[in-house]
C-alpha cells in the first residue's frame, strides 16, 4: 500500500498536461543548478584574478610600470580591464573620433570611459539572474497550478467511480501535492541563488566604482597618492 502512494506510482498516474508541468518544473530547476554552479565557479576565478592585479597594481612605483604590467600580461578582468582604458587616455594613443572627445577636456573623457567600463561589466555580471529570478517567482505557481489541475483530475475519477472514501482520496490528493513540493524544491535554491549573486555583484561593483575613482585621481594627477 506504502509503495503504491510513491513518486513512482505517481508519475503513472498523472496525466499529459501533469507530465508537462513537472517537464517545465525540471528545466527550470537545470536552468537554475546549471547559473548557480558556473556564476560561482567563475566569480570565485575573478575575485582571485582581481586580487592578484591589485596587489601588482599598488605595488608598481609608477603609471609606466604599471603600463608595462598590463602590456605584457592578458587583461582577464574588470579592473585590469578598467586600468587599461584609463591609462590608454592617460598615453594619449586616440584616433579619429576618440580625439575629437579627448580634445573637449580629458577629465571629461576619462569620466565617459570609466563609467562606460563600469556600466559594461554590469552588463556582464547580470547575465542569468533574470533566469534565476524567474525560476525563484513562477515555480511555486507553476507547482500550484499543478497541485491545482491533478486535483481536479482526482476528483473528477472519483466522482466518476462513486467511492469517496479515505482510503481513496487520500492517494490522488497526496500525489497533487507532490507537485508543490516540487515547485518548491525548484524555488528555494533559485531565489537563495539570486539573493546571493545580487548582494556579490552590488558590493563587486562598489569596489569597482572606487577604484575608478582611485584610476581617475592617478591619471589626472599623473602620480599615486600616498
Amino acid at each position: 500500500m506504502e509503495q503504491g502512494l510513491g513518486f513512482a506510482h505517481f508519475l503513472t498516474q498523472v496525466d499529459a498536461m501533469g507530465r508537462g508541468v513537472l517537464a517545465l518544473l525540471l528545466i527550470l530547476s537545470i536552468a537554475s543548478w546549471y547559473l548557480m554552479v558556473t556564476k560561482a565557479i567563475a566569480n570565485l576565478g575573478a575575485r582571485k584574478r582581481v586580487d592578484a592585479f591589485l596587489k601588482k597594481f599598488w605595488e608598481a612605483s609608477s603609471l609606466k610600470e604599471m603600463q608595462a604590467t598590463l602590456s605584457a600580461s592578458t587583461v582577464d578582468n574588470a579592473f585590469s580591464d578598467l586600468a587599461r582604458q584609463a591609462l590608454t587616455v592617460s598615453d594619449g594613443h586616440q584616433s579619429g573620433v576618440e580625439k575629437l572627445l579627448v580634445a573637449g577636456g580629458t577629465a571629461e573623457y576619462l569620466t565617459r570611459v570609466l563609467r562606460n567600463g563600469i556600466d559594461q561589466e554590469s552588463i556582464k555580471i547580470e547575465h542569468g539572474l533574470t533566469v534565476l529570478a524567474s525560476a525563484g517567482s513562477a515555480s511555486p505557481y507553476i507547482g500550484l497550478f499543478g497541485t491545482v489541475w491533478a486535483i481536479y483530475h482526482a476528483l473528477v475519477q472519483i466522482g466518476m467511480s462513486g467511492q469517496g472514501t479515505l482510503d481513496k482520496v487520500a492517494g490522488p490528493v497526496g500525489e497533487a501535492l507532490i507537485m508543490t513540493a516540487v515547485g518548491l524544491a525548484v524555488a528555494i535554491p533559485a531565489v537563495l541563488a539570486y539573493n546571493s549573486f545580487t548582494r556579490r555583484n552590488r558590493i563587486w561593483l562598489a569596489q569597482l566604482d572606487n577604484f575608478a575613482h582611485d584610476l581617475f585621481a592617478l591619471v589626472t594627477m599623473g602620480e599615486k597618492k600616498v
